[in-house]
């Protein structure tokens, strides 16, 4: 079983495997040419995105700088919105549904290493040698969701369809359908209804009009 089968199967894989660091090398580069882009440089920058993201809905726009670390392992739905330094450490599958917005300094991480320290620094493999192993989680994040500034999504958290999640809050668990969730480690604070409509704040929709897409 080849490294990244083994990433993709939950088991232990050593990230410093060569075929794993050629994938992580281009992505990193492609990176750098991303962040060197101007924000109005659209066409350059997707193709940038689609040279390195395994899957690009349409109408996706990132700030920059953006940081994925495998790239091919994330897919993304149609009209993505993420603002500065989205950062992406998909060694597992990350999945984002469509119509999803991000905040500044979203986190998205799928690796975990062994919690005792001889574990952590080397372990020894089916061929007997010595390496620095460790194993991964998928993340999904369903559709119509926004993430606040700063918020991190731990190995193996799913968030459902509908979904705020707070400014700095820490994801570590599944997170229902339709409801704002906050803290660290995030929890769920209550269901969003009708309620949050904001015709029921009328001072802020201003002259402004709601669209009922019913």
């Amino acid at each position: 079983m080849y490294e990244e089968e083994k990433i993709l199967a939950g088991k232990l894989f050593c990230p410093g495997d060569p075929q794993l660091k050629a994938i992580k090398l281009k992505t990193h580069n492609l990176n750098v040419d991303y962040n060197a882009t101007y924000e109005n440089e659209s066409e350059k920058r997707e193709l940038i995105l689609r040279q390195m993201i395994g899957e690009l809905g349409q109408n996706c726009f990132m700030h920059g700088p953006i940081y994925f670390h495998y790239g091919k392992h994330t897919k993304i739905g149609d009209n993505f919105f993420a603002n500065f330094n989205f950062t992406v450490q998909d060694d597992a599958i990350v999945t984002i549904g469509d119509d999803c917005n991000f905040g500044p300094n979203v986190t998205i991480v799928t690796p975990i290493h062994p919690m005792l320290p001889n574990e952590r620094n080397e372990m020894m493999t089916a061929s007997g040698e010595k390496k620095k192993l460790c194993y991964a989680k998928p993340v999904t994040i369903g559709n119509n969701c926004w993430l606040g500034a700063g918020v991190i999504v731990c190995s193996g958290a799913s968030i459902g369809e509908n979904c705020v999640i707070g400014a700095g809050s820490v994801v570590t668990k599944n997170i229902p359908a339709k409801t704002f969730a906050a803290g660290v480690p995030c929890r769920v604070i209550r269901e969003i209804t009708e309620k949050d409509s904001m015709v029921y704040q009328p001072d802020i929709l201003s002259d402004n009009t709601v669209i009922n897409n019913e």
